[in-house]
């Protein structure tokens, strides 16, 4: 179902779809339900999709509600990936990294978790227990030095030979049937390995392997046995309380409660609690790295059976949907439903407690800057570069003090000359507000917006730019002209420049000769500083990114054979210079256009 504005605002499937459109028009069903109600009267147009089975519908829908994020669906809050450890199992040498993104690419992914934090927390503990790379260096063995992690013993070091290929894939298998909740297995394998060097008389190595054994030991005492039948299960329930709600997962591997995860949902006003569980099922497991054979689950679902069908393709193998009534099954559904509540009963305190302190700040930069309301929208902006190479522009934008990522703009400049923070930031405003320009004109004509479209049409309640004087008079002479100076209020933030104190900043007004102070601790100051380090922050990661490619980019002109579509197609295929100087011959030659003498070419010059 879409919107005047071509925005779809809801998703869903039927076998009767003729039957299950029409209920949504029955006057009764509007009159039970203002959610209804209201989504009928922003429907504009209705869209439907044929498929060929039930399954085909299941997995059609979560695909859609994933990419559209429909307001009103049940959907995962926070339009954001979750965090991942990924095991690049792929590589001679694998590492162990963070990531937001799950691919095909042979590397083992554990997740999804919740918070970034915990899972660094995680990897603090694995890396002591598991020496594992995180550099960036070409493995060769034939290094003259190691870096501090090898000395501080939180790397293996084969990069000087200090462990050969296969040992250190050892050390990485032990890590992930550790995640894997494979204990038993990991330890015996270090005590065998730890009686072995003692046998050789390898005291040393011993003691490491003593000292790791211990430091399992410790982790694993926080691991409660909740199963004798040592089965992997997923345990899943959840809370609701005025239209929130929070589901809790555990996760058993191997018959001990490994850890557990929390997730919020949206759109969960007047939903059947069935519909709230089959639709977390859905999201949840369309983005988790491993599906349990068992997952358990507080009451029968509708769907169950070809939710079944679903998890199984994605397993590979039986998955069962089970309502426990009795013995450990019931006693685990009836644990997570109370962690459930609890965990909800905090995050309500702490949103209202963050409501109240976003109001004090947006109400306090409100009355400072002598606007006519608070500024429910902000824009910031910033300029990244190296040197004046590879300028980049960012936008990012907070409501009611809050982040909306997916208003977030990046700009790559095109006109700014290298070096010139003025011209490139009069770049970035002007392709800013001329889309504004343009998307209102659609608007006018009543052609459709689409999501992205939409953003552009809002006008910022406050533009903050991070600078003084200069950055500010730019950000005046665009508005100026787009004749927006008066509806736009903007300010510059920038320290002084006589201190290097970090709390020592002041604010630039128009019309003003000298610079604002706060107080340092002042809400409105804070909120600010929070818009302009995320846009900072947003630049420098596009920044980066693109510098990352120019690198690769510049090496590859040296090698005969590798012209500029060639060299477009491996930028795009592997990304970075680490990756494809980790590719194969096999892997290169395999894209199109890349015969095996320039994929030969290209792994000598990289490689050598």
């Amino acid at each position: 179902m879409h919107n005047a504005q071509g925005q779809v605002i809801y998703v869903g499937k039927a076998v009767n779809l003729r039957a299950r459109v029409r209920s949504y028009f029955h006057a009764s069903a509007q009159a039970a339900s203002p959610r209804i109600a209201h989504l009928v009267r922003e429907i504009a147009r209705i869209e439907f999709i044929v498929t060929d089975s039930e399954l085909e519908a299941l997995i059609l829908e979560a695909n859609l509600i994933k990419r559209h994020r429909p307001r009103y669906n049940i959907r995962l809050k926070d339009d954001k990936r979750y965090p991942y450890i990924k095991v690049h199992w792929q590589d001679p040498f694998p590492k162990v990294t963070i990531t937001r993104r799950l691919e095909q690419d042979g590397a083992r992914y554990f997740g999804p978790f919740t918070s970034s934090a915990a899972v660094r927390e995680t990897l603090e503990t694995l890396r002591k227990l598991f020496p594992y790379l995180t550099c960036d260096r070409t493995i060769t063995g034939r290094d003259e030095r190691a870096c501090l992690y090898y000395d501080i013993h939180l790397c293996a070091g084969p990069c000087i030979g200090a462990v050969g290929r296969e040992a250190y894939r050892g050390i990485i298998a032990g890590l992930i049937k550790f995640l894997e909740g494979k204990t038993e297995e990991v330890v015996a394998d270090l005590e065998r390995r730890m009686q072995q060097a003692a046998a050789d008389l390898r005291f040393e190595e011993a003691a490491r392997y003593r000292d790791r054994l211990q430091a399992i030991a410790h982790v694993v005492e926080k691991q409660k046995i909740v199963s004798t039948l040592q089965t992997d299960q997923d345990v899943i329930a959840f809370a609701r309380e005025e239209g929130d709600a929070c589901v809790q997962v555990f996760f058993i591997r191997g018959g001990k409660l490994l850890g557990r995860e929390y997730f919020v949902l949206e759109g969960t006003e007047e939903q059947a609690d069935e519909e709230v569980l089959a639709a977390f099922l859905k999201q949840f497991y369309e983005e988790a790295a491993y599906v349990p054979p068992e997952v358990l689950l507080p009451e029968q679902i509708e769907e169950a059976r070809i939710i079944e069908q679903w998890l199984q393709r994605k397993r590979g193998d039986r998955v069962r949907l089970e309502v426990p009534r009795e013995g450990m099954g019931r006693d685990l559904v009836q644990m997570a439903v109370e962690n459930a509540a609890e965990t909800l009963a905090v995050l309500r305190a702490r949103w209202r407690s963050d409501r109240l302190r976003q109001e004090e700040a947006l109400r306090v930069l409100g009355e400072v800057l002598a606007l006519s309301h608070p500024p429910a929208r902000i824009e910031g902006y910033d300029i990244a570069h190296t040197q004046g190479r590879e300028t980049t522009g960012s936008m990012v934008v907070f409501v009611q003090g809050v982040p909306r990522k997916g208003d977030y703009r990046r700009f790559t400049l095109r006109t700014a000359q290298s070096g010139d923070d003025y011209a490139a930031l009069r770049e970035v405003l002007t392709r800013r507000f001329r889309r504004y320009a343009e998307v209102r004109q659609r608007q006018a004509r009543g052609l459709p917006l689409n999501r992205g479209e939409a953003a552009w049409a809002l006008l910022p309640d406050l533009i903050l730019v991070d600078g003084g004087k200069g950055q500010l008079q730019v950000a005046l002479e665009v508005l100026e002209a787009f004749d927006l100076v008066g509806q736009v209020p903007v300010v510059g933030l920038a320290k002084e420049a006589h201190t290097k104190s970090a709390t020592d900043e002041r604010l630039y007004l128009p019309g003003r000769s000298e610079p604002l102070a706060l107080p340092p601790r002042s809400p409105a100051l804070l909120l600010l500083q929070r818009v302009r380090d995320e846009a900072h922050r947003f630049a420098l990661a596009h920044h980066r990114t693109r510098r990352r490619k120019a690198g690769l980019a510049s090496r590859l002109e040296e090698i005969p054979g590798v012209g500029p579509v060639r060299r477009r197609r491996l930028l795009q295929h592997f990304g970075s210079l680490e990756a494809l100087r980790a590719a194969s011959v096999e892997e290169i030659a395999a894209l199109p256009g890349i015969p095996r003498a320039v994929a030969e070419a290209i792994k000598e010059h990289l490689v050598g």
